[in-house]
């Protein structure tokens, strides 16, 4: 029997404070039910960072995984666009 895919989302880096975590945030837009106007909302995440890459600003690929704390379920597979630093 084969497991499903797993799920992947791409969203930028809000804040890296932790050791080996990351908060990401992801845009979702989506139509109201009821008037019908696209509609943004904004999901967080916190991602395994195994090696501390992933900074403040910085576009990320997660994927979802297994539980690897409380909240921790999704880890970051690449960082696509690095922030620019001035």
């Amino acid at each position: 029997m084969e497991r499903a895919q797993r799920k992947v989302k791409v969203g930028k880096v809000i804040s890296d404070k932790m050791d080996k975590t990351v908060v990401v945030a992801v845009q979702i837009t989506e139509s109201h039910p009821l008037y019908h106007r696209i509609v943004r909302r904004t999901e967080k995440y916190k991602a395994h960072d195994e090696n501390n890459e992933a900074h403040i600003g910085d576009t990320v690929v997660i994927m979802e995984t297994r539980p690897l704390s409380k909240d921790k379920r999704w880890r970051v597979i690449e960082i696509t666009e690095k922030a620019v630093v001035l």
